[in-house]
């Protein structure tokens, strides 16, 4: 049966050294996973589990230009590792968790912070200050059996060349396969699935004009300008 309009296109990322492209079917995110961070948003890293939430698939755009968004007045960077998930399941265990994970990427989670602020504040939810256009830029997906699973390493962002952002994977409160493991209870995981597995501490402001170069150790780079 025919489509009353054509579809759009699906979102997709380039793969490193493959000529194919890596289909995003939904963006996962956890909140919250560096202690630093944790503390620094008001939480307690010591007793709270992972917590997740969810991007559009196409919220995901290569890097390069992203406009400053509508509705806000407080638009923050927080880079992340991205886990790309190659092969689906339910009730993983976290020793078999990074068999399913093909490669990995450097993301950006861009966030309306005062959109954010405002609904936590009334008790409602907040998709609208995480799930906007082009909110999840995503560098080049890098597999993991070029890499391996990296699980320590600098993670930073840098704005018009200045260093906001600059930790390490191995302080992740919860690694990849555990935060892998644990989402797998909740949905049934697909191939293409994004994992954005959240972000070191020094989250803050960008303007329209500003420069965002994001970088991991072992994966890669992601540079992005708000226009």
């Amino acid at each position: 049966m025919p489509y009353l309009f054509e579809p759009a296109a699906p979102a997709s990322l380039p793969v490193a050294g493959r000529d194919a492209l890596f289909p995003v079917h939904r963006v996962y995110c956890v909140a919250r996973n560096y202690a630093a961070h944790a503390r620094e948003m008001g939480g307690d890293p010591d007793r709270e589990p992972p917590a997740f939430f969810m991007k559009p698939a196409d919220a995901v755009v290569p890097g390069g230009d992203v406009p400053y968004p509508p509705a806000t007045a407080n638009l923050h960077h927080e880079v992340e590792l991205v886990a790309a998930i190659g092969r689906g399941g339910r009730d993983i265990p976290v020793a078999a968790a990074l068999d399913h994970v093909f490669g990995y990427a450097v993301g950006l989670d861009l966030t309306r912070r005062d959109l954010q602020a405002t609904a936590r504040a009334a008790g409602g939810p907040w998709d609208m200050a995480k799930g906007f256009d082009r909110s999840a830029p995503c560098g080049t997906v890098v597999p993991a059996a070029d890499i391996g699973h990296p699980a320590r390493g600098a993670i930073r962002l840098a704005i018009n060349g200045t260093v906001r952002q600059d930790g390490d994977l191995r302080d992740l409160i919860w690694s990849v396969a555990e935060t892998v493991a644990q989402l797998s209870t909740l949905v049934e995981l697909q191939p293409g699935d994004l994992l954005f597995t959240g972000t070191p501490e020094g989250v803050g402001p960008v303007v329209a004009g500003d420069v965002l170069d994001g970088h991991i150790d072992g994966v890669g780079d992601l540079r992005v300008v708000i226009r």
